[in-house]
C-alpha cells in the first residue's frame, strides 16, 4: 500500500514535528509513505473567504500530485474536509477526482476505518483533554456531535484510550468550537479569543494536563491563549502522542515567544 503524506502548509512551516510524527505512525503500520515535494496549500484560506476561483488551481494541483497514490493521509481534519466536501465544484463529473476523494483520509480515520486499528499501544501517563475540531466532528464524523441522536464511535478517543496510563478528562462542553475558524480569527478577533478562553476554562475545570486534537490549527489558537495567560497545560497533536513524543515542559508565566526560544 503506497500512501501519499499530505502535510498542511501551516504544519509544514510552523509544526514540522507533527508531520514527522504522522510519518512515524504510518510507517509503524508497515506502510510505504511518500511526501510529494511539489504539494502546496489546499486552498482553504481562499475558499472560506469567498475567493473560490483563486483556490481552483490549488485543487487541480492537488489532484495531479496525489492521484498516483493508493491513499492520501493528512494530520488535519479541516484540510481533508476541504478536499472531500469543497473540491467537488472544481471537478464536476470527474471520475479521477471522485476516486482520489474517496482515498483521502484524516490520520485517525485512516487508522480506524482503513487499517482497522482497534487500539493503539504505548504509554502516556497524563490527564489528556481532547479538543474535537468542528471539521473533524461535523464534516468527517470522527465522533458524534451532541446535537445528533445517533450513536457513532469517536475515532480519536478510541486510539488514545488504548495508551497505558492515559486518562481522558470529562469536559462540560466537549464539542464546542475553539473560535479559530481560519480567517474568522482574523476578521473577528475579539469573538475568536473569547471562544478560545471559554474552551481553556473548560479544560482547566476538568484538570487537563495535555491538550490534544486532530487539528493543529485549533491547537495553535488555544496554545496562543494558554501562553498569554501563563498557563502550563502542554499542547500536542494526536499524532505526536501516538508516535510517543515526550510532553513539552512548559514554564509557568513564560510568554509564547520565550517558550519558543527555550525550545529552539
Amino acid at each position: 500500500m503506497k500512501v501519499g503524506l499530505f502535510v498542511p502548509c501551516y504544519i509544514d512551516q510552523l509544526y514540522p514535528d507533527v508531520a514527522l510524527a504522522t510519518l512515524e505512525v504510518l510507517e509503524r503500520r508497515g506502510l510505504q509513505v511518500e511526501f510529494p515535494p511539489g504539494q502546496t496549500c489546499c486552498g482553504q484560506p481562499m475558499a472560506n473567504t469567498g475567493c473560490t476561483e483563486a483556490a481552483r488551481p490549488l485543487a487541480e494541483h492537488f489532484l495531479r500530485h496525489f492521484a498516483p497514490y493508493d491513499y492520501v493521509v493528512c494530520p488535519s481534519g479541516s484540510c481533508v474536509s476541504m478536499v472531500r466536501h469543497h473540491y467537488d465544484e472544481y471537478f464536476p463529473g470527474d471520475t479521477a477526482f471522485a476516486s482520489l476523494k474517496a482515498r483521502t483520509f484524516e490520520l485517525c480515520e485512516f487508522l480506524t476505518d482503513v487499517l482497522k486499528v482497534d487500539t493503539w499501544t504505548g504509554r502516556f501517563p497524563y490527564k489528556v483533554g481532547l479538543h474535537q475540531s468542528c471539521h473533524g466532528l461535523r464534516e468527517l464524523h470522527l465522533g458524534k456531535p451532541s446535537e445528533l441522536m445517533n450513536e457513532a464511535p469517536n475515532k480519536v478517543r478510541q486510539l488514545l484510550a488504548g495508551l497505558e496510563g492515559l486518562e481522558l478528562v470529562s469536559l462540560a462542553r466537549p464539542d464546542e468550537c475553539c473560535g479559530f475558524g481560519g480567517t474568522f480569527a482574523v476578521a473577528e478577533e475579539a469573538v475568536s479569543c473569547m471562544m478560545g478562553q471559554d474552551r481553556i476554562a473548560d479544560h482547566n475545570q476538568a484538570g487537563t494536563a495535555v491538550l490534544t486534537a486532530a487539528d493543529m490549527s485549533c491547537l495553535m489558537h488555544l496554545e496562543g491563549i494558554l501562553r498569554r495567560q501563563g498557563q502550563t497545560i502542554a499542547v500536542m497533536h494526536v499524532a505526536q502522542i501516538l508516535a510517543g513524543r515526550p510532553v513539552p515542559q512548559i514554564v509557568a508565566g513564560a510568554s509564547a515567544l520565550v517558550q519558543l526560544r527555550r525550545a529552539s
